[in-house]
């Protein structure tokens, strides 16, 4: 019946001559997409295309249905007059208009605009019929408006029962009887317009930031400004964000929470120690840098970033958290470690694990993996291959397969080659026999990701500079790179055009640089994959999901004939260093004990657990007794089970 009905309003709307675009949506997919952008339209009208804010001030007035066509046009007519633009959304049928207007609420003049617009606004609804107060009531923002559509001898009653009842004004002051001015408590206006905290009186100071913020016009400030307060991160369940908050349930603890005290910490009132506050610090401590809200936020709120920002300046010459030592510099220790593995594996399997660990900021409940017997550079340079002297040669080692498709560098980040090699052969293997030429970097290199995530910013410039200037001739080539570890794609694909920007190396290696999945679909689209069968329990790397996606591996495992289940488990609750660092191991198994675990425990023996995420496979490993595997090694084990059908496959 009802998509009777929706057929017949297209029918009747494309024989009007109207000319507006229509379609009936029917499935379910689809439509929740769209249902998305509906709750989501709050937020999502707070920023335009270019970056510009627009703000709520005039956000919720009414007129009859009858006269909604004529409030719009003469509404147009008064955002351009006062060179105002708006995006509108919400209740149509009903007259009433939700409404986000790029007004400037930061200068003296911005706010006589946004008053003379809201008053001649509030005329025009009064002379169509209507309510400057549609659905969500008048309060502060509406109540010096009342006397225009009221009248002052309705406001004189209104004054005079709010003295009867509350004569000493203490409940609700300076609402609806004794209203404020509309523009005399903008939250923004003042010292958070300044772009640091304690602006002096010679006017805002522009704060310093290593981060650029292109996307807020390099400003710290605008970026807290991105949160409106629509609460979608305080969501117990579904989606990535915000895995803290699905744990505590603590408003400090979610993503509008963090935001909020980053904006007070600018103005400087309530928060009056600026970088260095414990407050902020507190809060941003149980923050995963997931990255979940720079997707599933409305307004793209990026945490993990401002985190990272804060802790660069919060701990800027000053001693860190012993796990910024550890886990911060795991790149360096990996590549030591990599040299006497065995050595260091009995050591840190022994009874002086607890002493290392202490001495590292880890949680003790935590085993430290192991290193292994040969990292994946060593065993690709001992392949056998030919080396050829050029920049643009066989790299780090001879590739194999023949390259009918070119070549491709495969990036060794350093959970893959010191802790995970046998995901790097498995790359290489899927990845010859796709018709690629696999090489590595010369020399050594890393995208700086550990230095990201715990804040120390400036080491993490520098690694990615050298890293950046080893991989070049590769990118000013067109060589794609093939990252295996999601969060080490998602540095390229995201943070390092932030952190070095006008860096045309770091723009060649964003566009250049691909998910396994993502190459094949993209460079091999005629390759088919084999034919592996039975059914998975796949879960998506939170950054994966943020930053690049997961349609490309959805379409490869449909492609081999696998039969995927993804469930809606957010963030592993591993992330990195986090769930490593002393004092985060609770909040880290609670959040995998949502939805994942349990759910990793339940799959039937025969289902294979996938997760391309070295954390993931990790907090798997560690919570269950069960072994997740990269996407990669579930195709190599099929390749080789193809080629030698008696032989073992690490599958089996």
């Amino acid at each position: 019946r009802a998509a009777r009905a929706g057929r017949a309003i297209v029918t009747d709307l494309d024989a009007a001559g109207i000319p507006v675009t229509s379609a009936l949506v029917t499935d379910p997919r689809a439509q929740g997409v769209l249902w998305r952008c509906r709750r989501d339209g709050t937020g999502l009208a707070t920023r335009r295309a270019d970056g510009a804010e627009a703000w709520g001030g005039w956000e919720d007035a009414a007129v009859p249905p009858d006269r909604l066509a004529t409030y719009l046009r003469e509404l147009d007519e008064l955002m351009a007059a006062h060179d105002l633009s708006g995006a509108s959304y919400g209740h149509f049928g009903e007259g009433c208009m939700h409404m986000r207007i790029d007004f400037d609420l930061m200068s003296r003049a911005g706010l006589a605009t946004f008053r003379s617009f809201v008053e001649q606004a509030t005329d025009l609804v009064v002379r169509l019929g209507g309510s400057v107060s549609g659905e969500h009531g008048d309060g502060r923002a509406r109540s010096e408006l009342l006397t225009r559509m009221y009248g002052t001898d309705i406001m004189g009653l209104f004054r005079e029962v709010k003295q009867l009842w509350d004569p000493s004004g203490a409940l609700n002051p300076h609402v609806i009887a004794d209203p404020a001015p509309i523009d005399a408590d903008i939250r923004h206006a003042g010292a958070a317009d300044a772009d640091a905290p304690h602006a002096g009186a010679a006017g805002p100071k522009r704060l310093l930031t290593v981060f650029a913020y292109p996307q807020d016009a390099g400003s710290f400030a605008q970026a807290q400004r991105r949160c409106v307060g629509v609460g979608k991160c305080r969501e117990s369940s579904g989606g990535v964000m915000c895995p803290s908050y699905q744990v505590t349930r603590e408003e400090q603890h979610s993503t509008r929470g963090r935001a909020h005290l980053l904006w007070e910490m600018l103005r400087g009132e309530v928060i009056t120690d600026g970088w260095r506050s414990t407050e902020v610090r507190d809060a941003l401590d149980l923050c995963l840098s997931c990255k979940g809200c720079l997707s599933d936020c409305p307004v793209n709120v990026d945490m993990a970033t401002y985190k990272a920002e804060f802790q660069y300046h919060h701990y800027r010459h000053r001693l860190r958290p012993l796990s910024h030592y550890s886990m911060g510099w795991l790149p360096l220790w990996s590549r030591l470690a990599g040299r006497v593995p065995r050595v260091v594996n009995r050591v840190t399997s022994s009874g002086l694990a607890g002493l290392l660990k202490r001495i590292g900021g880890i949680a003790p409940e935590r085993d430290i993996p192991r290193f292994a017997d040969q990292p994946l550079t060593t065993w690709f340079r001992r392949r056998g291959r030919p080396t050829d002297a050029s920049g643009v040669g066989s790299g780090g080692g001879g590739g194999g397969g023949g390259g009918t498709r070119g070549k491709v560098v495969l990036w060794p980040d350093s959970f893959t080659t010191y802790l995970a090699p046998e995901v790097g052969r498995a790359a290489v293997r899927v990845l010859e026999a796709a018709g690629f030429e696999v090489v590595l970097p010369r020399g050594q290199v890393c995208c700086g990701l550990t230095w990201i995530s715990t804040g120390q910013l400036g080491v993490a410039k520098r690694v990615l500079r050298h890293s950046l200037g080893l991989l070049d001739d590769y990118l000013r080539a067109g060589v794609p790179v093939v990252g295996l570890e999601p969060s080490c794609t998602a540095v390229f694909r995201h943070e390092a055009v932030d952190l070095l920007p006008g860096d045309e190396r770091a723009e060649r290696a964003k566009r250049l640089t691909h998910t396994l999945a993502e190459l094949l679909a993209a460079y091999a689209p005629d390759w088919r994959p084999p034919d592996v069968g039975g059914t998975a329990l796949v879960q998506r790397h939170c950054h994966q999901h943020s930053v690049m996606g997961f349609e490309a591996d959805s379409a490869l495992m449909r492609a081999a004939g696998i039969d995927a289940e993804a469930p809606d488990s957010g963030c592993c609750g591993l992330a990195g260093n986090f769930g490593f660092e002393r004092g985060h191991y609770e909040v880290s198994r609670a959040a995998g004990e949502r939805v994942l675990l349990p759910a990793v425990r339940a799959a039937d023996p025969e289902t294979a657990i996938v997760a391309d995420g070295f954390s993931c496979r990790t907090q798997i490993g560690q919570g269950t007794d069960r072994i997740a595997l990269h996407l990669a090694q579930v195709l190599a084990a099929a390749l080789d089970a193809d080629t030698d059908p008696e032989g073992g496959t690490e599958r089996q």
